[in-house]
């Protein structure tokens, strides 16, 4: 039997919930950083006129992020389905860029 610790939780599921905490806070910080530079290629395709999503730059990626969850060996459709989810928030963003930057003129 494996001894607990002062909050009754095994030492090992303690540890690993720790480290699954700091996993999320770095996933959090790495996705702000994310959406700060798709902030800024929303304003730049507002200001050059391009459409706020790019269908065949989303397909290169999705092909892209599924081979990068294969070679970490990660369900490719759970990948898929993530940055797809990204990508329709970004898509979001760059819309209301295109219509704040429109109204400005």
């Amino acid at each position: 039997m494996t001894e607990a610790s002062p909050g009754g939780v095994p030492p090992e599921l303690a540890r690993l919930r720790h480290s699954i905490d700091n996993i999320d806070a770095a996933l959090v910080h790495i996705l702000a950083e994310r959406f700060k530079a798709t902030q800024r290629v929303g304003v730049l395709k507002a200001e050059l006129g391009l459409p706020p999503s790019d269908l065949e730059r989303e397909a290169v990626q999705i092909a892209r992020l599924r081979a990068l969850a294969r070679e970490a060996d990660l369900d490719p459709e759970f990948a898929e389905k993530f940055l797809a989810f990204l990508v329709a928030e970004v898509i979001r963003h760059h819309e209301e860029i295109a219509l704040d930057r429109s109204q400005q003129v």
